[in-house]
């Protein structure tokens, strides 16, 4: 289920929803809605999946500050 695991996501790395939402589905309600029941495409879903995964084994992504709006932009480590 999509939902749980992006909770998780958000709990591992304290991000908030909106800012996931923008990230990862360019949506910044994306979280919210799956909240309220929304069953997303299985190519969002999947897309969603493969950006998290990404996230996680990118080593720069634990090198940001977790307050840091990254607002798109990727920053030199």
């Amino acid at each position: 289920m999509l939902l749980r695991k992006v909770e998780q996501f958000l709990a591992r790395h304290d991000m908030p929803a909106t800012k996931f939402g923008r990230l990862a589905a360019h949506d910044p309600r994306f979280v919210l809605d799956l909240r309220m029941g929304r069953i997303p495409r299985d190519a969002t879903e999947q897309r969603t999946l493969r950006w998290m995964d990404e996230y996680e084994c990118d080593p720069r992504s634990a090198l940001l500050p977790r307050d840091l709006e990254t607002k798109g932009f990727c920053y030199a480590v």
